[in-house]
């Protein structure tokens, strides 16, 4: 029955297509001069995204991670001591993780913090149904070389009063740099769901601001949904996707699937340099894309214009989503330079919205540019095929879902789905899986890539076998 409803879902996801030319687009005009240039010169075009490990480095590109370095086991699911996945991360030295157990990791509150760098964590090799850490935040602080693949992360209420905090990142990239986080499953964020920041402006110059905070960080391949809306934070609502924080650099986010957060998918602040290719933005709440440059966190700095590349980009409107949202906004006293190619934006009868807009009177500008802001290499599949490869592709382990996962892909096939309060909200709350055992076997590794040497495909079963 659960390979029927996989086949089920990509026929489901397909059948959501749409069609339509896109809107027109104001700007700020850019200096004459200048010649529009076609957006293909810029990329190669990709038939399908990668439904297994990464082949998009974006700016990490010298992100080896723990290759060469130890391969340090995970023998059961305790949140700390000998054998568990805290002491591996709290080893010093290149250093991989594998998986001896499969189930959950109940952090009960107290956070992961990623701080020794040349780490691969790698979630493939745990026995069914994997690894989901619970109840808490994993958090990259002020480290480097660092690849994280195939958990699942749900952080959740925990337990605590509303609006009594802790406020979880699922995962919080802090002033750190080379990070890949690729093929992870990331859901009830109290906070934001997946971020990039760090202490952004440490220093007397624009270039030290940049050293000091989250720079050449790619997102790839990931889930990223259900912010929780009225939950824990102490600010109240924070449903909120990806934070990507003033002044961070190299920022890819590629071939990631957001659903149901009310803002952030993502929102670049002041200064950011990023790009964002290929993801579906679905069932946003008020915002989708934004950039915002907040004057009174600037203070008296002088104003950083930012630049932002979307191509390739997918917003369809869900049942929470206002019928003033576009794929991207623009608010605060900043400029950005804005890079628009190939992306589309649908209401829920699949009709055209707006791309841009602005959100406040402030004197930033959306500023039209012909050069996007792209690392070398980079491929971009054909927006039309988006919504029939993400599906098959995001989150960890498309080869063995987890039912929550599963319903996710589900609700977007069929535009259901909503913005929640808690995690009890969705289905029973916290997975209770039971825990599973198989010895890792070192023979059957490329530990270089942490791939199998039979090949990716051989995880896959043969339902789901490649066309």
């Amino acid at each position: 029955m659960r390979k029927h409803l996989i086949s089920s879902l990509a026929l489901l996801a397909g059948a959501l297509l749409w069609t339509g030319a896109s809107p027109d687009i104001s700007f700020a005009k850019p200096k004459k001069g200048k010649k529009t240039q076609s957006a293909s010169q810029f990329f190669q075009t990709r038939q399908s995204l990668n439904r297994a490990s990464f082949d998009v480095k974006g700016w990490a590109k010298d992100t080896t991670g723990g290759r060469g370095g130890r391969i340090l086991r995970v023998t059961n699911l305790n949140s700390e001591g000998e054998g568990s996945l805290r002491a591996a991360i709290d080893a010093e030295g290149p250093r991989i993780v594998v998986f001896e157990v499969g189930g959950i990791i109940d952090l009960n509150s107290k956070n992961l913090s990623i701080k020794n760098p040349h780490l691969t964590i790698a979630g493939q090799t745990a026995p069914s149904p994997g690894i989901t850490i619970i109840r808490g935040e994993t958090n990259l602080s002020n480290t480097h070389n660092v690849i994280i693949q195939h958990l699942m992360l749900r952080s959740g209420e925990a337990g605590h009063a509303k609006k009594a905090g802790p406020d979880f990142d699922t995962i919080s990239v802090n002033g750190s740099y080379n990070v890949i986080v690729d093929h992870c499953s990331l859901s009830w964020g109290t906070d934001e769901n997946l971020s990039a920041s760090g202490k952004r402006f440490e220093g007397k110059t624009l270039t030290d601001w940049r050293k000091n905070t989250a720079h050449n960080v790619t997102f790839s391949n990931n889930l990223i949904y259900e912010g929780l809306r009225h939950s824990t934070h102490q600010k109240g609502e924070h449903s909120k996707g990806s934070l990507i924080h003033d002044n961070a650099t190299g920022i890819l986010i590629y071939g990631n699937l957001y659903a149901s957060n009310v803002e952030r998918n993502a929102l670049f602040k002041g200064g950011v340099q990023a790009a964002q290719i290929n993801n579906l933005i679905y069932n946003p709440g008020l915002k989708a894309v934004h950039y915002n440059l907040i004057r009174h966190e600037w203070a008296e700095k002088a104003p950083v214009t930012g630049k932002v590349t979307l191509i390739g980009n997918v917003l369809r409107y869900g049942p929470d989503t206002h019928s003033s949202v576009t794929l991207f906004a623009l608010g605060g006293s900043g400029d950005a330079e804005l890079y628009l190619a190939q992306n589309k934006a649908v209401d829920q009868q699949g009709k055209p919205v707006a791309m841009t807009s602005t959100y406040s009177q402030g004197q930033g500008r959306i500023i039209q540019t012909s050069s996007p802001y792209l690392p070398s290499g980079i491929s971009i599949l054909p927006v039309s095929k988006l919504e029939d490869s993400l599906p098959l592709t995001a989150g960890a382990r498309p080869w063995d879902r987890d039912p929550i996962d599963f319903k996710l892909l589900s609700d977007v096939a069929e535009g259901r789905g909503e913005i929640i309060d808690s995690e009890t909200e969705n289905g029973s709350g916290y997975p209770q899986y039971k825990p599973s055992h198989r010895p890792f076997v070192e023979s059957d590794w490329n530990l270089n890539d942490m791939s199998p040497k039979s090949g990716w495909d051989s995880l896959f079963p043969a339902s789901m076998a490649k066309n």
